[in-house]
């Protein structure tokens, strides 16, 4: 899918009429033109971790967020859409960072392994979504 889509799909738990299923996962609390402050119910072992961010929109090409409230002092991370081969390349980058020298750096590892897997976790729902609306584009002789 080209960029646009890709970050349409991406920013619909931000919108102002998210589906239920993603209203569970993202409450925004404050939104602004290109920017909303959010909490995030992420799923960690076995629990659930509410952590508080804020997510900056510049279409079609980036999302960066950045932790205001959460298991760490400082979280930031970026999604970068570029058209590439007839679709889309996402890039990911993120850092984290810990106080309280060994005793922080035992708890970033921790942080950071739960922080991935919900990484992957989005963007592989990014890639089924985008999957799905590709697949009724191609069945219904839209193309887009």
């Amino acid at each position: 899918a080209p960029p646009e889509r890709v970050f349409d799909l991406i920013a619909v738990p931000y919108g102002e009429r998210p589906p239920r299923a993603l209203r569970e996962k993202v409450q925004v609390w404050e939104r602004g033109a290109d920017l909303v402050l959010a909490a995030h119910r992420t799923p960690v072992g076995g629990r659930t971790v509410t952590t508080v961010e804020t997510v900056r929109f510049e279409r079609p090409a980036r999302f960066d967020f950045r932790l205001v409230r959460g298991p760490v002092p400082h979280l930031s991370e970026s999604f970068v859409l570029d058209a590439a081969d007839g679709g889309t390349r996402l890039t990911w980058s993120g850092e984290l960072g810990t106080d309280f020298g060994p005793l922080g750096s035992w708890w970033a590892n921790r942080v950071a392994d739960a922080w991935q897997h919900a990484v992957e976790r989005s963007l592989a729902a990014v890639s089924a979504e985008v999957g799905r609306h590709a697949r009724r584009a191609a069945h219904s002789g839209d193309d887009g």
